[in-house]
């Protein structure tokens, strides 16, 4: 596949798994990350089956976005598929009780940071009147539980934003899907729960879903023939019912 993808959050979790999963199919990437060292050596894993180009930013940052994606070189530019990944969870608090900061930093980098990026990249596809935009959405975004308040409402929000984009960019024949995943054995609750303990019993007692299996199904969402497009998918581990049943041994 003779492509080029954006992947933001590509220094860790389903953002690696991609980067590494696209490789493998000759896919050329730009992989968008906050820890330079790690957009490094992860450049020097893929750089022997595909081009690698890195970008260091955070997606929070406006101009940073803007000016970063616009200093793309030539044979980058022209992002055929952008995998919108960045993303967080801060804090398992009642609304009563939830911090500030958790909220700001989640609306910002789970939805703002997603506009930003789709806003930079989206003219090029329009113009070209091709490319595939693959928000990374959540289970939590098909159904809110308690304590998830706010994270819930930045994931419902990628929902709307993305059914939004697919009708826009109808006529450009732009696919737009999104991928929702349940429970995922990433560093994903290591940041929720700030490190503490609580974060290693997350995925203690059942098998949890990897991200090597998001990957998989990113890639053939954007491996399907021109005239299918993956809308929306939902994906749970099979020990897991909704995001509050899960079945531990």
């Amino acid at each position: 596949m003779n492509k080029i993808a954006l992947i933001t959050g590509a220094t860790s979790g389903i953002g690696r798994a991609t980067a590494h999963e696209f490789s493998k199919h000759g896919i050329k990437l730009v992989l968008c990350g906050r820890r330079q060292q790690l957009l490094e050596s992860l450049e020097k894993a893929l750089s022997r089956d595909t081009d690698v180009y890195t970008l260091n930013f955070d997606v929070r940052d406006r101009e940073k976005v803007l000016e970063a994606i616009a200093s793309l070189p030539k044979e980058f530019r022209n992002v055929d598929i952008l995998i919108n990944n960045a993303g967080n969870a801060h804090g398992l608090d009642p609304i009563e009780t939830g911090s500030l900061d958790d909220w700001d930093a989640m609306m910002d980098i789970n939805v703002k940071g997603l506009l930003y990026v789709s806003k930079a990249i989206i003219p090029g596809m329009t113009e070209r009147k091709s490319g595939h935009i693959i928000n990374i959405g959540s289970s939590a975004g098909k159904e809110v539980y308690p304590k998830g308040n706010v994270y819930c409402a930045s994931k419902h929000a990628v929902l709307a934003i993305t059914e939004g984009m697919r009708i826009d960019l109808n006529p450009y024949g732009i696919k737009v899907s999104a991928i929702n995943p349940g429970l995922v054995e990433t560093e994903f609750s290591k940041v929720r729960f700030k490190g503490g303990k609580q974060a290693d019993s997350v995925y203690s007692g059942y098998k949890a879903l990897q991200a090597e299996d998001i990957a998989d199904i990113i890639y053939f969402t954007v491996s399907r023939p021109a005239h299918v497009n993956l809308a929306d998918v939902l994906v749970f581990p099979t020990a897991q019912a909704n995001s509050v049943t899960v079945k531990k041994t």
